[in-house]
């Protein structure tokens, strides 16, 4: 079992600028090779590059520039070149899949700000100093840093990566451990219903409000985002002080309620999780969900649109992006999969138009947003709940399906 670590890194003034330094190097490996592949299929023989051959370039690249890719990590440099080789594979899978292609782009010194070491010992060092009383993280060319390691790593650290988010500097570990004793059977099964006024409502009739983070950040950001608009357009060794301080704020802030997602998601996990041996909760397609609506053209005025409720959809796909279903999803399966319990994705169609008690189903079952009442049997109860029963309903068809 693969498990995550992030902690924050406590550099001095020295180490920071040199962190700097890495990922302004590594951004330059990124893009000299995009530029290579680029080059490589404009010319008339049309030839691809890969991965292999520009791994091998890189003794080359490492002799010839001593003073920047010469002093880093081979192995940090070859996970960036395999970072570009992944970007371009997306690429063609989502050109094979007729989806919106997105050709890999080239990066920004700020949009630059990860760097991954692929093995523990090569190039950097977890925990380097084990007699010192502070946990620290040695990489090459930077030194030892500080880490504030607030929980134990349990298992083996496979690799290692620094990160900046603003001013701020992270390591992140990935570990190999076993997998640990599974929590103790709680005897309970549980469907859940994802919505927008409530976050989730299980089949117990238990409603988890929706935290609305981004709303209620959203006057303070609106805010911060018209104050950065007033600067113009540049680079950021281009910005002036008061420049870089609007585009910290405004980063801050996102910063927050991404935070704030994250450790609400992590909490209903595991009550979740702590109090139910099997799980059942919708396979939502959430892109699909979050799509914008096609444009009307009118046949009576060329040139002219029909209304199509474009300005709603917005306030609903934000209302979508606000909950943060998919990081919830996402938390709720790692969980899961520690504790020991099931967790099953179900088919969402008619699960809140389906009656629990006769099986009728009709869209005429649900009148309201809140209210469920069965046109044949006159079952009446909150539409939510409804829907979550109907979902544990079909996991457990699916689980025992899978199980025969």
């Amino acid at each position: 079992m693969i498990r995550a670590y992030k902690f924050l890194l406590r550099p001095t003034a020295g180490q920071a600028i040199a962190m700097g330094e890495m990922l302004r190097d590594h951004c330059s490996l990124y893009n000299g090779a995009l530029q290579e592949r680029r080059d490589a299929y404009r010319h008339p023989s049309r030839t691809s590059i890969r991965y292999g051959e520009q791994s091998a370039q890189l003794k080359e690249i490492r002799a010839f520039d001593p003073g920047r890719q010469g002093r880093w990590s081979f192995s940090s440099q070859q996970a960036t070149l395999r970072r570009l080789d992944k970007a371009f594979a997306s690429f063609f899978h989502r050109v094979m899949a007729g989806d919106a292609p997105g050709y890999p782009r080239f990066r920004g010194a700020n949009w630059f700000d990860t760097v991954d070491f692929p093995r523990d010992g090569d190039g950097c060092r977890w925990d380097s100093t084990p007699h010192d009383a502070v946990t620290r993280v040695r990489f090459l060319g930077i030194g030892h840093a500080r880490v504030n390691q607030h929980r134990p790593v349990t298992g083996r650290v496979k690799t290692v990566s620094v990160k900046r988010e603003g001013r701020r500097w992270f390591v992140v570990l990935t570990a190999e451990r076993d997998r640990p004793d599974p929590l103790p059977a709680a005897g309970s099964q549980v469907g859940i219903d994802l919505g927008i006024a409530s976050f989730l409502t299980t089949s117990h009739g238990v409603h988890i409000p929706s935290p609305r983070h981004g709303r209620r950040a959203a006057a303070k950001l609106r805010a911060a985002q018209q104050a950065l608009s007033r600067f113009p357009r540049c680079k950021a060794r281009d910005r002036t002080r008061n420049h870089q301080r609007a585009v910290e704020k405004v980063a801050a802030l996102h910063g927050r309620v991404r935070r704030q997602r994250l450790d609400h998601a992590h909490k209903t996990a595991l009550l979740l999780v702590r109090e139910h041996d099997f799980i059942a909760h919708e396979d939502l397609k959430i892109r699909n969900m979050s799509g914008t609506p096609e444009p009307k053209p009118d046949p009576w005025n060329p040139g002219s649109f029909l209304p199509n409720r474009a300005a709603a959809k917005a306030g609903l796909n934000r209302s979508i992006a606000d909950a943060g279903w998919g990081v919830f999803l996402t938390i709720l399966n790692a969980k899961a999969e520690s504790a020991g319990r099931e967790v099953m994705a179900v088919d969402p169609r008619n699960t809140s138009r389906m009656c629990p008690e006769c099986g009728h189903i009709a869209k005429e079952n649900r009148p309201t947003q809140e209210k469920f009442h069965c046109l044949v049997c006159g079952h009446q109860a909150h539409a939510d709940k409804v829907g979550a029963l109907n979902v544990l309903r079909a996991g457990l068809v699916r689980r025992d399906a899978n199980q025969a």
